[in-house]
């Protein structure tokens, strides 16, 4: 079952995993695994629903859901061969509830004998979803950009002074230029690179890399 994306808006802010999470329980005799992790796109989220399946490839379902940074927001889970609606979307309602985006989930299920019906199934994956999430905790993201400022020697140091004393992160590259790579919050990138070219009169080279969420 893939569940189409609802509407929403890229906020200034937004709740994300501070790290990967594991969880395992086990119901009637099946045990339960649920694993999450933060991503950056819909390529990482798939990634990772990849490795998880990968990984526990002899489990009876791994059951995948993603909520990532888009506009809209981009959405998806799956029933995994359980019975529709009992897996899939009770993970993807945990994301939803939380508020949580750019995250992945995936719920692993050894089978242990005993049919647990389309409600016990649900309960037992949206548990599987919500442990992870408690296990990685939750942290308030801001969204980040990237960009490349690119200088001759005389003027790296400007450049990195600046850098140093703004909101963000970078690294610098010495080769025949100076090549910095900067990752800053979107609200302040902008004026970032205004200071750069003003404190450089122009020199500086500034190529913008896009959107990091």
């Amino acid at each position: 079952m893939t569940v189409p994306p609802e509407p929403a808006t890229v906020t200034d802010s937004y709740r994300t995993l501070a790290g990967r999470g594991e969880a395992a329980f086990e119901i009637s005799g099946s045990e339960f695994i649920g694993h999450a992790a933060p991503v950056t796109d819909v390529d990482a989220a798939e990634a990772f629903v990849d490795e998880v399946a990968t990984e526990y490839d002899d489990a009876t379902h791994n059951v995948p859901a993603y909520r990532v940074r888009a506009e809209p927001i981009r959405e998806w889970a799956s029933d995994a061969d359980e019975p529709t609606g009992s897996a899939g979307k009770p993970a993807l309602n945990v994301l939803q509830q939380e508020e949580l985006e750019n995250v992945a989930v995936v719920v692993t299920r050894y089978y242990g004998g005993t049919k647990l019906g389309v409600g016990g199934l649900a309960r037992a994956y949206a548990r599987g979803v919500k442990d992870a999430i408690d296990d990685a905790g939750i942290v308030e993201e801001r969204p980040h950009e990237r960009f490349t400022v690119t200088v001759e020697y005389d003027d790296s140091g400007t450049v990195r002074g600046i850098l140093e004393s703004t909101p963000g992160e970078f690294e610098a590259t010495y080769e025949a230029d100076v090549r910095f790579t900067v990752r800053a919050p979107v609200a302040d990138a902008s004026a970032v690179r205004d200071r750069l070219r003003s404190a450089t009169s122009g020199r500086a080279t500034i190529e913008t890399e896009g959107d990091q969420s």
